[in-house]
């Protein structure tokens, strides 16, 4: 009677090939779960007396210089009636709208450009092509470390030397778009690669190439998740619509400059337009956060534990 012979090694199966699909979807990063998200232990209950110690004293402080400046405006009559009565008038109320609608304006194309821009130069730096990953890395790396006030100056003084004169609105928004997707792309790519590697061996797995999983499994998930972060730096880009005073567009911090110097109401200007910046940046803030929440995102997680 013939016995069964041992399996030789021959017919095990073919063990996987580490040039197919693992060595491509390492580019996509790999799984960061909560605990990595952590930079230092929860706080116990002694080190949480010392926080709330140390937020009471700093708000303390805060309210003291707050009543200072306070007092100071009042020695100086920067609190008279008078002098505020001007931010009643339609006409002005009117004048700091058009240039609220300009800041806004000035944001919204700037992140409509900047937002495809930067999901292009994420996508090119995770590919595997040098010819793609090499110039956009280049691209990242230098216009996020040049100051945008100089990419400014660089559109309002090369350009016209160059015989190429732009609007204002646009010599403006190009500076901004330019940098702002050197950003956008850095948050796209630390979404993808803060995805499971599982999730692309799950495409490869249904016979995806690279490209195809980045597209419709890595991608789609990896905005979802960087979500807050984008809106987040949504409020940086409204922030950078400031330094239009620089090519004279009269958004809404410029216009506080002109309407302040021309009714010798700087202080108060000033004051008014930042209480509308704090109320713009802390609703975005809010929705960021609550974005955050609705999405589920890492610290959502970590509070619900």
């Amino acid at each position: 009677m013939k016995t069964a012979s041992a399996p030789r090694p021959t017919d095990a199966p073919p063990a996987p090939s580490a040039a197919g699909p693992p060595a491509a979807h390492r580019r996509l990063g790999r799984f960061a779960d909560d605990d990595d998200l952590k930079l230092f232990d929860t706080p116990g209950p002694r080190a949480r007396r010392r926080a709330a110690l140390a937020t009471a004293l700093s708000l303390l402080l805060f309210a003291a210089l707050a009543a200072v400046a306070l007092r100071q405006f009042a020695v100086h009559g920067q609190l008279s009636a008078d002098k505020w009565d001007l931010f009643s008038q339609w006409p002005v109320i009117r004048y700091l709208l058009t240039s609220l609608w300009a800041t806004v304006e000035v944001t919204l194309v700037s992140a409509v450009i900047a937002l495809p821009v930067g999901v292009l130069l994420a996508l090119a730096r995770l590919s595997s092509s040098p010819l793609l990953s090499r110039p956009a890395g280049w691209y990242v790396e230098v216009l996020r470390a040049v100051p945008l006030l100089l990419l400014i100056y660089a559109f309002l003084l090369g350009l016209p030397e160059m015989g190429l004169r732009l609007p204002l609105f646009w010599q403006l928004v190009w500076p901004i778009v330019l940098t702002n997707a050197a950003v956008f792309a850095e948050i796209f790519r630390s979404g993808v690669r803060a995805l499971p590697v599982g999730q692309s061996e799950a495409g490869y797995a249904l016979g995806l190439g690279h490209w195809q999983c980045l597209r419709l499994v890595v991608l789609p998930q990896a905005v979802r998740q960087s979500a807050p972060a984008l809106v987040s730096q949504l409020v940086r880009l409204l922030k950078d619509s400031t330094l239009g005073y620089v090519v004279s567009y009269l958004e809404l911090l410029n216009s506080a400059k002109v309407l302040g110097e021309y009714n010798h109401t700087v202080i108060q200007s000033y004051l008014v337009v930042a209480l509308v910046f704090v109320v713009v940046n802390v609703s975005l803030a809010a929705a960021a956060d609550g974005l955050r929440r609705r999405l589920g995102g890492p610290g959502t997680r970590a509070a619900a534990r």
